[in-house]
């Protein structure tokens, strides 16, 4: 197939596959004797296994990880499990940072209820002025 079916095929552009490419993700295809681009089933499942893997908010250093570890004959599946322990835990940072900002938030909109007439008596924007400000711990994103 075409780099244009491949990537309807796996709901993705034709940009995506080229950046996978390049990147390394998905081997280079085949070329046929008019130097068009010629990708067979296995670029299709795994175009579709590093979508779904970068829908679950993978890094593509662990899609590389996975990838090289599915092309491994030898290799058991409980190096994957550890990729997959490691990303929940990521998950799960993000989570309580994500509450926590989402307290914040909360404790600055109770401080306005109703939309008041002029902006200088918005309890927001005040709370936003008296607000002190901690210093902002590392985000715990691993995007790479």
């Amino acid at each position: 197939m075409k780099i244009g079916e491949l990537a309807k095929a796996a709901g993705t552009t034709v940009e995506t596959v080229r950046y996978y490419e390049k990147e390394g993700l998905l081997p280079a295809p085949e070329r046929g004797a008019n130097n068009y681009r010629s990708y067979g089933p296995l670029h299709a499942e795994r175009l579709r296994l590093i979508r779904n893997c970068r829908a679950l908010d993978m890094t593509q250093d662990e899609i590389r990880a996975i990838l090289t570890l599915a092309d491994s004959q030898a290799a058991d599946c409980g190096p994957i499990n550890e990729i997959f322990e490691d990303h929940i835990r990521h998950v799960d940072e993000r989570i309580a940072e994500l509450t926590h900002l989402k307290g914040q938030l909360s404790v600055l909109r109770q401080r306005c209820l109703s939309a008041r007439p002029h902006a200088e008596d918005c309890g927001i924007l005040h709370g936003l002025a008296e607000m002190q400000v901690e210093e902002r711990p590392e985000r715990h994103t691993h995007l790479g």
